[in-house]
């Protein structure tokens, strides 16, 4: 993993990006050499295309990374692969089409220039697909001691082997006083030798604490201190999770951890430059969107009867209510009775338009006049109704840490789970919630805001 302004990047991810991005690159001026008749007018194309087969090339890196072309292809099927990589070529293609249409050339044969690029663009992506389920990938990945037996051990192992393909458990050594062993026994290191010689003769990269009892001596901080100067990695449970998965477990969290470890930076200077963030993007969102809302208010409005705009109450910033705006994609008298409903999976109360509006997230376009307020961030946490406010805030802990910034439009758990309709699924969300209070950063609001566009291309979580 590599840390990047704060967000934990898996090193497999990013090679994939960066050698993608290289080769799109270095394809693209490859094609322009071979097209140029002349040095003379390979000289005068560098710097009236450098910018565009640039330009091009980023838009390549985030066409992939939005069609999810960067994800484990142990994740989905590969026929699922190839449908995405037919959204990401359909794109591409228009994309590059478009780039090499504008562009001033004064070649032989443009024509040529346009189809080679188009072919380029084609043979990046079906490698990516090639290479995500045929090609042997290097298996050398890191070594892991994870420390502990019990279930909070078995927890780790069983997320490790699925978040990093590469990594291997080269076993579990046992806490001193843990009484309850949740792996399996094969797997179980013997202690006859101390935690610090096991460690290296079994030469581990990264040691994770994973004791379920830490009490009466249960650490023993002297060998893993030893582990840590003799270049072994060591991480507490929580770190962990945090960097393997973008979350903080709150069952396994607590408060010291949380208010002296770092970041839950919300200094002036980051608080501004996402302002700023927020009113050029969300302007420019509404002005490229403004006939879809036209169209979308049509259609609502032919097909029943009530108000296009659906204005209901939310929790914002510091816990302070306000009025979030949406197109009204339920009946009138959805709630009746007064009462606050979560929304379900093939909801009765949604109308037809509706569930193309939810399916597609165009309902929620009219709270980027919410973000140009000021009311709302582009990224933040998802803002929740003041009724479940309180008993979340009752039954699940740190929920009220969520309210220390502004709510978004899209956000971290927005993109990494479906939509909650339970205690239980906000329980899980606030995790993600968590991690993104404790770690926001301006790289962080692009990486999901990428994300989204895979999310609304392919439905995901929409109900």
């Amino acid at each position: 993993m590599i840390r990047v302004f704060n967000h934990y990047f898996h090193t497999w991810t990013l090679r994939r990006m960066s050698f993608d991005f290289g080769l799109a690159l270095l394809a693209l001026a490859a094609v322009m050499v071979v097209q140029s008749s002349s040095l003379v007018d390979l000289a005068g194309l560098v710097p009236m295309a450098g910018p565009q087969v640039i330009s091009l090339a980023a838009g390549m890196f985030v066409i992939n990374t939005a069609s999810g072309l960067y994800q484990r292809a142990a994740d989905r099927s590969l026929v699922e692969s190839c449908l995405r990589a037919l959204l990401a070529l359909g794109l591409a293609l228009a994309l590059t089409y478009q780039v090499f249409a504008l562009l001033p050339l004064s070649l032989a044969n443009t024509a040529a220039v346009r189809v080679s690029a188009m072919l380029v663009i084609t043979m990046v992506i079906v490698r990516r697909v090639f290479v995500a389920h045929w090609s042997g990938e290097g298996r050398a990945g890191s070594r892991v001691l994870v420390f502990g037996t019990g279930p909070a051990a078995q927890m780790v192992g069983a997320t490790l082997k699925n978040a990093d393909p590469l990594a291997r458990i080269v076993g579990y050594f046992p806490g001193p006083n843990e009484k309850q062993c949740a792996v399996p026994g094969g797997e179980c290191l013997g202690t006859m030798r101390s935690l610090t010689e096991t460690a290296r003769q079994l030469g581990v990269d990264e040691i994770v604490v994973a004791l379920t009892e830490r009490r009466s001596g249960s650490m023993p901080l002297r060998e893993l201190l030893d582990c840590k100067l003799a270049g072994i990695r060591v991480f507490d449970i929580t770190t962990y999770f945090e960097r393997m998965l973008g979350q903080i477990r709150i069952d396994y969290v607590n408060a010291g951890w949380l208010i002296f470890g770092d970041g839950f930076n919300q200094g002036l200077v980051r608080t501004s430059v996402k302002r700023v963030f927020d009113i050029a993007c969300s302007a420019v969102l509404i002005a490229l969107s403004a006939p879809i809302m036209l169209v979308a208010a049509l259609a609502i409005k032919l097909e029943s009867r009530g108000p296009v705009f659906y204005r209901q109450e939310r929790v914002g910033l510091n816990s302070r209510p306000f009025l979030v705006t949406k197109f009204r994609s339920m009946r009138t008298d959805a709630e009746k009775d007064g009462k606050p409903v979560w929304a379900a999976a093939q909801d009765s109360r949604v109308t037809r338009v509706g569930q193309f509006i939810r399916r597609t997230r165009i309902d929620e376009l009219p709270q980027l006049f919410n973000v140009l307020k000021g009311e709302m961030s582009l990224v933040g946490p998802r803002p929740e109704r003041p009724y479940f406010v309180e008993q979340l805030t009752q039954e699940i802990p740190y929920y009220a840490v969520r309210h220390s910034i502004k709510p978004g439009l899209t956000g971290w758990a927005q993109v990494k789970y479906q939509y909650g309709s339970t205690v239980e699924d906000s329980a899980e969300k606030l995790q993600y919630d968590l991690y993104y209070v404790k770690n926001h950063s301006l790289v962080l609001d692009c990486v999901i805001l990428v994300e989204t566009v895979g999310v609304v291309l392919t439905g995901k979580g929409a109900r």
